[in-house]
């Protein structure tokens, strides 16, 4: 695949995950909805690096939104780092059985919601970039 069929790859791949992630919250699955969050935000992060690297366009084969960020040299204000940061125990905390029960717990529909709305802001902001 070239660049540009990579990034296209991860843009569609991620605008699927987004409506899985408002469908889960609708139905009231919200640990699945916050991982499938993370998700989103990561395969544009990987649509991003495959823009931006066109010799090169396989993303590192990580999950750490932060560190995805950084490899596409994206400068993250205090907030979008603290998103970022919260996104990424989701990816962890939904995988990992010692970390279930309390990811669960956490989940509540006014936390989730809260964490929706900045997985949505960080997506329009990232999808703004692969214009």
């Amino acid at each position: 695949m070239n660049s540009l069929d990579l990034m296209n790859y991860w843009i569609e791949s991620s605008d699927r995950d987004y409506e899985s992630m408002k469908k889960n919250y609708e139905t009231k699955q919200y640990t699945w909805a916050l991982f499938i969050g993370h998700l989103t935000l990561e395969k544009l992060l990987k649509a991003i690096y495959a823009k931006l690297n066109e010799e090169s366009p396989y993303p590192p084969k990580i999950h750490n939104l932060n560190i995805l960020a950084e490899k596409c040299n994206i400068e993250l204000d205090e907030r979008k780092t603290k998103i970022l940061m919260t996104c990424n125990s989701f990816n962890i905390s939904a995988r990992y059985e010692d970390y279930k029960n309390e990811f669960y717990e956490r989940c509540t529909e006014e936390y989730t919601s809260e964490q929706i709305k900045n997985i949505e802001e960080v997506r329009t902001w990232l999808k703004k970039m692969l214009m």
